[in-house]
């Protein structure tokens, strides 16, 4: 498989903080995107693809513990947003990520949702300091 990094995701745009604000018609755009991607059975689908490249549907429905029929209508609306590729051997269908901007997007996704949880988790250990009590036990204890 391709190291990501080497394939551009889209072609070079200003930076955020340089663009205009979005318009409404693209802040509607990005919800419907971000709507396809709301869902955890075509995250995992993508995740799947992501890490072998191509895969059946019989593969990926044994990846997620689903029937293939169910997995195919999720594939179905990730190949009409134009995210996943297919072709046809034999009976069977396989699939591919054809955008490379999908699997930036679940690595920033991934990479923000850990650097949340380690956050959350970093701002409760800071408000302690090492080895004491949690506040309520410290103040009932009167102290020193």
């Amino acid at each position: 498989m391709k190291d990501r990094q080497t394939i551009p995701c889209c072609p070079p745009k200003p930076k955020l903080d340089e663009r205009p604000l979005i318009t409404s018609e693209q802040a509607a755009g990005l919800m419907d995107l971000f709507k396809v991607f709301a869902n955890d059975t075509r995250l995992r689908l993508l995740h799947a693809l992501a890490r072998s490249g191509e895969l059946c549907v019989s593969d990926l429905a044994a990846a997620v513990a689903m029937k293939p029929q169910a997995v195919s209508n999720q594939l179905q609306r990730l190949v009409d947003r134009g995210l996943l590729g297919s072709r046809r051997e034999g009976k069977s269908n396989h699939y591919r990520i054809v955008d490379p901007c999908v699997t930036s997007l679940l690595d920033l996704g991934l990479c923000l949702t850990e650097d949340s949880e380690s956050r959350r988790g970093a701002s409760r250990v800071v408000s302690l300091a090492p080895g004491s009590p949690p506040p309520s036990a410290s103040q009932s204890s009167g102290g020193d």
